[in-house]
């Protein structure tokens, strides 16, 4: 359910009321019920789920959502203000999901948005989803990856400064990075991929004449993994093109050199549709590509476009999963 402060619940709420959604999965939302069913009168949103306690058999039968109520939610939750009572909530629907998931009882996670303040209020050591549930299945190697429409981006580094960023486009690391996407992107999409490197400097360094990263890091680590692996993958190429060129269906993945490189090409795209996908998981989870957007919390004017596209990828990659 995300943090109960943010748009979380209204867009979950407004989601699942799209009757498309049941045509793919049976839903069900890990969360508070009550804080849901007040929300839903709040904003004069539908509220129609099967509700089972954590104590209780987790059945949920097709054709209807599902709450997974962990009643952990007091009700003094503000939409709007970040919280320890928030952050605690989200990091337990959190920690709940990875123990479904994990056990098989849930077949993919779609996440809504949650708060690094409020978790770090909470006192939980991680700065978001991805590095969370990283460590709740003892998982050592992931990326975070955004898939909007044809274009997918993979971030060699997320949350860091851009010299720090700069400082990271090394050879192994790009060589791991490429490894583990080619190996998921087959896995999720169930078929062969084709892969481009974005290249740090403008126009890809123009021969050296803009930067050496290239030359020294980029190409010979596109060259192992063509030789070593038999990986598909090309370029360096200028980043100002290859996000497009990707977008009108040339390469299935682009690898990109740092966090705002892929993510001002993704919501230029593809805003309010595009989603969040950690790669190198033992669990399928995807996410909004949107913050908690505290502005405009319990407002009733979130859009759940990327909630929608969150919960069909879900279901569309468990699918491939099933199938491969």
């Amino acid at each position: 359910m995300g943090d109960p402060a943010g748009i979380g619940p209204e867009i979950i709420l407004k989601a699942l009321a799209d009757k498309k959604i049941f045509k793919k999965c049976v839903p069900v939302v890990i969360g508070d019920a009550v804080f849901l069913a007040e929300t839903a009168e709040q904003l004069k949103l539908p509220f129609d789920f099967n509700v089972i306690r954590k104590s209780e058999e987790f059945v949920f039968p097709a054709g209807k959502a599902g709450i997974y109520d962990l009643g952990n939610l007091k009700r003094d939750v503000r939409p709007g203000a970040p919280s320890k009572t928030a952050g605690k909530a989200a990091a337990q629907f959190i920690e709940a999901a990875a123990e479904l998931a994990l056990s098989k009882k849930i077949d993919a996670i779609a996440t809504a948005p949650i708060n690094k303040q409020a978790l770090s209020l909470a006192g939980v050591p991680f700065p978001g989803h991805t590095e969370y549930f990283a460590h709740l299945t003892d998982t050592g190697e992931f990326a975070m990856a955004f898939f909007g429409g044809k274009l997918c981006v993979v971030l060699l580094s997320i949350h860091v400064s851009l010299k720090q960023a700069i400082s990271l486009v090394k050879k192994k690391r790009l060589v791991d990075l490429i490894r583990l996407t080619d190996r998921e992107l087959k896995l999720l999409q169930n078929r062969e991929v084709k892969l481009a490197m974005a290249g740090l400097n403008p126009h890809a360094s123009e021969n050296g004449l803009f930067g050496s990263e290239e030359a020294r890091e980029i190409i010979p680590a596109l060259d192992e993994c063509r030789r070593k692996y038999g990986i598909n993958v090309q370029g360096p190429f200028s980043p100002d093109t290859i996000f497009i060129r990707a977008a009108q269906g040339e390469f299935d993945g682009v690898i990109s050199c740092y966090h705002d490189q892929a993510t001002i090409a993704v919501k230029c795209l593809a805003f309010g549709e595009a989603v969040n996908v950690t790669l190198g998981l033992p669990i399928i989870r995807t996410s909004v590509d949107h913050g908690t957007a505290f502005e405009i919390a319990g407002q009733g004017k979130a859009d759940p476009s990327s909630m929608k596209a969150a919960i069909n990828l879900a279901a569309e990659f468990s699918l491939n999963r099933t199938k491969s």
